[in-house]
């Protein structure tokens, strides 16, 4: 099976994680944390690379990161190797430290169009994960901002240092804060505080749809992000290394262009040709055009062509394939031009 692509372009932002191999530690003390925290200030002086947020949790990681230049592989590929040679050498292990390939979803962030919220609720999933995880935070013996490993503490001004590679304004700016106010460290916190109680910015908690595209999404953010990833993926040429909810993704955009053209084809309104009948030619015509050129399912066509039950789709096709009628090869002929 191919794996999945990954969509890359300059000012891409990204949610990337990785867990330890068979669910390993991938730190094993304060050392590796130490060590894995300077390997990333290095990849990102040698790429440009800027990390919004970050978390290291027992056996694994959380970056909020942004790539102004379309590098996240190159980078990626000398961060992960570079490390697990360190951490190798450090610990005197040997073999893999990470469990396959990492994730990187892109994230939506243009502030024009509410972009912003979904930045915003991927840093506060990011800075709650020690929480989540029952370490600490609301209703634990020690609070939140006392997780030295997240870049938490470092939002609450509670860092003498805050590495040149973690830049805070956009975060905070997606709070509606001013980095260099005085009150900033605070504001922020309280935010943070706020949302482990639900109050504020749920979704970013512990449930809720962010969460659910987070965990099995391919991008976060909106339908409109989603179009743009799409419009990445063709002028790129990648739909041959597309998988899974990616592939999906494609296969139901090139379906409704097919949809698109083939009612135009046929001079239908797609409220008139959605108000036939669900046996009629013209919706065969079209199903047999989309399964033809696409791997949409069957269960997707019945839906969205209005024609019933699954299983009418394989017996409209069967019909439609074998048919010597006038009609219906008049109608193959229309549809062969949509293809295009």
């Amino acid at each position: 099976m191919p794996r999945q692509r990954r969509i890359e372009y300059p000012g891409a932002h990204y949610h990337v994680l990785c867990r330890g191999n068979h669910r390993e530690d991938i730190f094993l003390n304060d050392d590796g944390r130490r060590l894995f925290l300077s390997s990333l200030g290095e990849v990102c002086e040698q790429t440009g690379w800027k990390i919004h947020a970050y978390c290291l949790m027992s056996n694994h990681y959380h970056l909020s990161l942004e790539t102004p230049e379309a590098n996240l592989v190159a980078g990626m590929t000398w961060f992960q190797g570079t490390y697990t040679s360190r951490f190798n050498a450090m610990f005197q292990r040997r073999g893999h430290v990470y469990q396959g390939r990492y994730k990187a979803i892109p994230v939506y962030t243009d502030p024009r169009s509410e972009g912003l919220v979904y930045f915003r609720q991927l840093s506060t999933y990011i800075h709650l994960n020690p929480y989540r995880a029952g370490i600490c935070g609301e209703g634990k013996a020690e609070d939140l901002e006392s997780y030295k490993w997240s870049s938490y503490p470092a939002y609450c001004g509670l860092t003498n240092k805050i590495p040149q590679w973690l830049v805070r304004n956009k975060v905070l700016k997606s709070w509606g804060i001013r980095e260099g106010d005085e009150n900033a460290s605070r504001a922020y916190q309280t935010k943070i505080e706020r949302a482990m109680k639900f109050e504020e910015d749920p979704d970013a908690g512990r449930r809720g749809e962010f969460e659910e595209q987070v965990k099995r999404g391919w991008y976060i953010g909106s339908k409109t992000f989603r179009e743009q990833l799409l419009d990445e993926i063709e002028k790129e040429n990648l739909k041959e290394d597309l998988r899974g909810a990616q592939k999906h993704a494609h296969n139901e955009r090139r379906a409704e262009a097919l949809i698109k053209a083939a009612l135009s084809e046929m001079c239908l309104t797609e409220e008139d040709f959605l108000g036939m009948k669900a046996n009629c030619l013209e919706k065969q015509a079209v199903a047999w055009l989309v399964k033809a050129h696409t791997t949409v399912t069957g269960k997707w066509v019945c839906e969205r062509l209005k024609m019933g039950h699954p299983s009418n789709i394989s017996r409209s096709l069967k019909k439609f394939r074998i048919s010597e009628d006038e009609i219906i090869l008049n109608l193959k002929t229309k549809m062969t031009k949509c293809k295009s």
